[in-house]
């Protein structure tokens, strides 16, 4: 079965530089969460970044509901329907919290149902609403997380892809983050992320991918992935799911 989204052999680096991606592969299903691991320097935040456009895919294709995005823009990749949230988050952090929401529909010409949004927004993420007047560079890490995440929602994108959303955050915060997530696909929305805390990710996930060398080694139910003792002791530090 074909997923909402496919990588095939997808070759890609920085520039003229090495590959670091040396023929992905990935197949991601509608309204799951799927969770990459795999040691630094694997390629996986590499992988996000060449679906959405941000690295040239020099061989390979990626795929979404059956149509080749090789060669599109990020923001073009945007309007077809996948949002992509990177590490440092890409907040406007002299922007209100209602600005930063209202940024995130900036190419909505119906201004009118972009703010309904962000109130519907607003009430699904009450610190946000309790927030809204604040700049958002005077925020929590996990506060700052939280409006990047729903930000992605105004658009009501098919996909949003994380990478690592827990860097940096306290196990209090990255349990509320994962939460979210989860709260996303209940709203339709498919979860593609890469998460340094390979445990925590696959706990939440419903699908686990493996990356290694930039290539795909294995990928699978969650549970299968957590329960696998190689990928226990070359994954996951030895440690089986509590």
């Amino acid at each position: 079965m074909s997923g909402l989204l496919e990588v095939t052999g997808v070759v890609a680096g920085y520039g003229d530089g090495p590959a670091i991606l040396n023929g992905a592969n990935l197949s991601v299903q509608p309204g799951k969460v799927h969770c990459i691991i795999g040691p630094n320097g694997a390629g996986k935040s590499t992988l996000l970044k060449a679906i959405v456009g941000m690295l040239k895919v020099r061989e390979g294709d990626v795929r979404f509901k059956g149509k080749s995005l090789k060669g599109l823009r990020p923001d073009q990749v945007l309007r077809e329907g996948i949002c992509f949230v990177p590490q440092e988050r890409a907040l406007f952090p002299k922007m209100t919290v209602r600005e930063n929401l209202r940024m995130g529909g900036f190419s909505m010409p119906d201004k009118s149902l972009l703010e309904r949004r962000i109130d519907e927004i607003e009430e699904r993420f009450p610190i946000l609403r309790e927030r809204r007047d604040q700049h958002a560079g005077t925020m929590s890490g996990g506060q700052q997380q939280s409006l990047s995440m729903a930000r992605t929602m105004i658009l009501k994108p098919e996909i949003v892809m994380l990478d690592e959303p827990s860097l940096g955050l306290a196990p209090k915060i990255v349990k509320e983050i994962f939460e979210i997530m989860r709260m996303m696909t209940e709203e339709g929305i498919t979860i593609l992320l890469v998460e340094q805390n390979a445990l925590m990710g696959l706990k939440y996930a419903d699908w686990g991918v493996v990356l290694d060398l930039g290539k795909t080694l294995f990928e699978g139910p969650a549970k299968e992935v957590l329960g696998d003792p190689r990928i226990q002791e070359l994954y996951l530090g030895g440690k089986k799911a509590a």
